[in-house]
C-alpha cells in the first residue's frame, strides 16, 4: 500500500513539475517566437501589457526609447516613445501597437520584454503574469553617445551620407548616424508612416528607412587604398619606399586611367617620381593602379576578406539591416574565380565593382589603429534587469589579425602624412596626431561624386575611428566635403 502511495505521490509529483515547466515554457522562454507571429491578436495584445524595457544612451540617462501608459477599459497598455525625435532612429528602430519593428527593438525584443531565456526571470515573469502584476522588461545601455550622434547628424543635415565612429580598441560603437533620419513616433499615428518613405534627403532616393551606415552601399574611391596598401606591404610586394614614376596616369586595358584632380585644379595631377607611401599621402591613382597589376586581384581581395569584407558585420542589429562589402554584381556579393575577369588596377582605387559600407570602412581604419587585429563591433554595452541587476555584458573581443603589427604601423604613418601634409588636411586638430585618408569615388554622373573621409586619433594611441560618406556631391571631394565632418566628429569624442 505505502508502496503504491509513494508511485502515486511520485507520479503526481511528475506530472505537476511538467504542468509548471510547460506553463514556464509557453508563457516566457517561447514568448518571444509566439509574439513574432503578427497574425495573432492575443499575442499583440499581452505585448502591449508589457512595460517594455528603456533604450538608453552610453552614460545611461538619455532615453533613446521609453513607454508611456495607457488605461482602457480599466487594463493598462504602455505604448512606445522615443524622446530624442530619430537621434538614432535606424539603429534603435521602432516598436508599434500593431506588433511590427525594426533595429534593435526588433533584434532584442526578447531581452525588452522580459521573455529572454534567463532561468530566474522567466520564473519571474510567469509569476507577474500568472499574479495578474505588470510584466517588466530589461533596460539596454548602448554604446551611443547622444552629443556625438547629434553632431553627426546636424553636419550631415540634409544631405544623404553617414557617420560611425567606434573605439577602435573595444569595437564600441559611439556614433551610428544615417541621414536622412526619421523620427520613430510618426510610425503609429495616421500618415505618419507614408511621411517617412517619402523622405528621400537631397540625393532623393533611399528613403529614410535604410540604415546607410550599416545596410548602404557605396563606391569607397581610394579610402580602398588602405586595402590596397596594406596588401602590397604585409605580402612583401612593396615598401613604403618603393619607386614609382607617375605621368598622370597609368595604362588599364590599353586605356590611359588618369589621377582624380583637386578641387582647385582643371585637370588631373601629375607627380612624376614619387614612393609608395607618397603615392597614398597624395592619393595617386596611377601608383595604385601599377600596385594593383603588380600584386593582382586575388591577393587585394584575400586582404579585403581579412579586414572583414565577403561578411556581414556582426553587431546586435538584426542581420537583414547589415550588409556585406566586397565585389557586387545583380545586387550580390562576387569572388571572381577568374582574376582577370576584374580590371585590378581600378580595383586597387577603390573603383570598379566594389561596394562597401560605412561600418566595414571604419573597421579597416580601426584594425590599422589596433595593431592589424580586427575589432568586434558592438553597440549594446550591457542589459540591465528591472531589478538593477546586470543580465549580460558586452566585452571586447577580436575577429582576428588581418595584418602584421608593422604594417599597421607603417600604414599608420602613411595616413598621418595625408592629414599633415597631404590630401586630408582639412581634418587637421592641433596637439592631437590625426591619421586619415580621403576617398572621391566616381558616380557616373560628371563632377558628382561619393564624398568620404576615414580616420583615427590619436595616431599614438588611438582611441576613436570615423568613418563619413557624403552621397552625390558636386565637385565634392572627400578632403572637401568630409574630412571636416570627421574633424569636429573626432574632437567631440576626444574632449568628450
Amino acid at each position: 500500500m505505502n508502496r503504491q502511495l509513494t508511485r502515486l505521490a511520485v507520479a503526481s509529483m511528475v506530472l505537476l513539475v511538467a504542468l509548471v515547466v510547460a506553463t514556464t515554457y509557453w508563457q516566457s522562454w517561447a514568448a518571444g517566437g509566439l509574439q513574432a507571429r503578427q497574425d495573432n491578436a492575443i499575442q499583440q495584445v499581452a505585448q502591449l501589457a508589457v512595460d517594455r524595457g528603456l533604450i538608453l544612451g552610453a552614460n545611461g540617462r538619455k532615453r533613446f526609447a521609453d513607454d508611456t501608459r495607457k488605461r482602457v477599459n480599466g487594463q493598462t497598455f504602455f505604448l512606445r516613445r522615443y524622446p530624442l525625435h530619430g537621434l538614432a532612429a535606424q539603429t534603435v528602430g521602432y516598436s508599434t501597437s500593431v506588433g511590427s519593428r525594426a533595429g534593435l527593438e526588433a533584434s532584442m525584443n526578447d531581452y525588452l520584454t522580459g521573455a529572454n531565456t534567463n532561468l530566474s526571470n522567466a520564473f519571474q515573469h510567469t509569476l507577474d503574469r500568472l499574479g495578474g502584476g505588470t510584466v517588466k522588461g530589461n533596460n539596454l545601455v548602448l554604446t551611443l553617445k547622444p552629443a556625438a550622434q547629434r553632431l553627426a547628424l546636424s553636419l550631415l543635415g540634409t544631405r544623404c551620407g553617414a557617420v560611425v565612429a567606434m573605439n577602435p580598441q573595444s569595437g564600441a560603437v559611439y556614433v551610428m548616424a544615417s541621414s536622412p533620419t526619421y523620427d520613430q513616433n510618426l510610425i503609429d499615428k495616421p500618415g505618419g508612416y507614408a511621411k517617412i518613405i517619402n523622405k528621400k534627403g537631397d540625393c532623393g532616393d533611399a528613403s529614410a528607412l535604410l540604415n546607410r551606415a550599416t545596410a548602404g552601399l557605396f563606391t569607397p574611391g581610394s579610402t580602398f587604398k588602405m586595402v590596397t596598401a596594406a596588401a602590397a606591404l604585409d605580402s612583401g610586394a612593396f615598401t613604403p619606399d618603393s619607386v614609382f614614376h607617375d605621368p598622370g596616369y597609368c595604362i588599364d586595358y590599353g586605356k590611359k586611367v588618369f589621377n582624380s584632380s583637386n578641387p582647385d585644379q582643371t585637370g588631373p595631377e601629375t607627380f612624376g617620381r614619387v614612393t609608395l607611401a607618397q603615392g597614398f599621402q597624395h592619393s595617386i591613382n596611377s601608383v595604385f593602379c601599377n600596385v594593383g597589376e603588380k600584386i593582382g586581384t586575388t591577393t587585394i581581395l584575400d586582404y579585403a576578406k581579412r579586414f572583414g569584407f565577403y561578411s556581414v558585420p556582426p553587431l546586435e542589429t538584426p542581420v537583414d539591416e547589415r550588409a556585406a562589402s566586397g565585389l557586387y554584381v545583380n545586387g550580390k556579393t562576387w569572388f571572381p574565380k577568374d582574376p582577370n575577369a576584374v580590371d585590378v588596377g581600378r580595383l586597387a582605387f577603390g573603383q570598379e565593382r566594389m561596394q562597401v559600407t560605412p561600418l566595414q570602412m571604419v573597421l579597416v581604419a580601426s584594425t590599422i589603429a589596433n595593431g592589424g587585429e580586427v575589432p568586434r563591433p558592438y553597440v549594446v554595452q550591457r542589459v540591465v534587469g528591472p531589478d538593477g541587476t546586470i543580465v549580460t555584458q558586452t566585452k571586447p573581443q577580436t575577429l582576428g589579425r588581418a595584418i602584421k603589427p608593422e604594417t599597421a604601423s607603417e600604414l599608420t604613418q602613411m595616413m598621418v602624412s595625408v592629414v599633415q601634409a597631404g590630401t586630408g588636411t582639412a581634418a587637421q586638430i592641433p596637439g592631437i596626431q590625426v591619421a586619415g585618408k580621403t576617398g572621391t569615388a566616381e558616380t557616373g554622373i560628371n563632377h558628382v561624386y561619393t564624398a568620404w573621409f576615414v580616420c583615427f586619433a590619436p595616431a599614438d594611441n588611438p582611441r576613436v575611428a570615423v568613418a563619413v560618406v557624403v552621397e552625390k556631391q558636386p565637385n565634392g571631394f572627400g578632403g572637401s566635403v568630409s574630412a571636416p565632418i570627421a574633424k569636429a566628429v573626432l574632437e567631440k569624442l576626444l574632449n568628450g
